[in-house]
């Protein structure tokens, strides 16, 4: 760690870097994905590989935040699907950054987030005309499987392929949140069901991502001590989107997960 670049900073970059922290507590609580602009800051402000220490204890603080707000709300039968797909996303990123350069994460990720965007999209128009073909025909609209979609094998090979997409993309930038909105919202999860599922799922997974980025030099205690004065900017964040989620309806919801991710997979691109 760049001892250097930490403790220099002007109050411009702290300043960046504590809405960032903020705009973590509220992706954990009201919009999932959201984050995404939070790593560009944090890259923006600190070294690539730097950003990605300092970034991941603040990640788990705003998923503590989340556990404890939506823990009601969590399918676990998903959770308990993911997992094993994610730990080999998770390896596969480990021995990705030991070979990549800042370029090749960005590119390769923002592609897959822009890609899965667009899928996203496209299966949720096709569900929106299936259901508007319902109500023509037969009188009413059917009603979304919901999570229970997962149980078949479309929906394990589904969780699977967006499992080690998803550990991949947290294990190499901390942005693994806009893969598993994706698979949330196309699994069918409502607002809540999404919240408590995300939030377990991302305490689990960041937290098992410590000893990969101690391993590799991203956390160390330089980097701590700067999270220590960050951290409690994700309070307020929390806070604000514990009470704006009640505020936002379904559609809306879903829209801004969408926008959300396409805005974090360009500025990866660009970046």
């Amino acid at each position: 760690m760049d001892m250097m670049t930490l403790w220099h900073l002007t109050g411009w970059e702290f300043a960046a870097l504590a809405f960032a922290a903020l705009l973590v507590g509220f992706s954990k609580t009201a919009v999932s994905g959201a984050n995404t602009v939070s790593l560009a800051i944090f890259a923006a402000m600190l070294p690539a590989r730097a950003s990605t220490g300092v970034l991941l204890p603040i990640l788990i603080a705003g998923d503590v935040l989340a556990v404890l707000t939506y823990r009601r709300h969590a399918h676990w039968p998903t959770l308990w699907r993911l997992f094993p797909a994610v730990a080999a996303g998770v390896v596969v990123g480990t021995f990705f950054l030991m070979w990549a350069d800042d370029e090749a994460v960005g590119t390769s990720i923002g592609a897959i987030l822009l890609l899965m965007a667009a899928v996203t999209v496209w299966r949720r128009r096709a569900a929106d005309r299936a259901a508007q073909a319902a109500v023509d025909g037969e009188g009413e609209p059917r009603e979304r499987s919901g999570p229970e979609e997962v149980t078949s094998r479309a929906g394990r090979i589904k969780a699977r392929s967006y499992g080690v997409l998803g550990g991949f993309t947290t294990m190499v930038a901390n942005a693994g949140g806009p893969v598993m909105s994706l698979y949330l919202l196309s699994a069918g999860f409502r607002k809540l069901g999404f919240l408590g599922t995300s939030a377990f799922f991302f305490l689990i997974v960041n937290t098992s991502k410590v000893p990969f980025s101690v391993g590799l030099g991203l956390i160390d205690a330089e980097s701590l001590l700067l999270d220590a004065a960050l951290v409690l900017f994700v309070v307020p964040g929390a806070l604000l989107g514990k009470w704006a989620v009640s505020r936002i309806n379904q559609r809306l919801f879903e829209q801004l997960v969408i926008a959300a991710t396409v805005v974090g997979g360009v500025q990866l691109l660009v970046r």
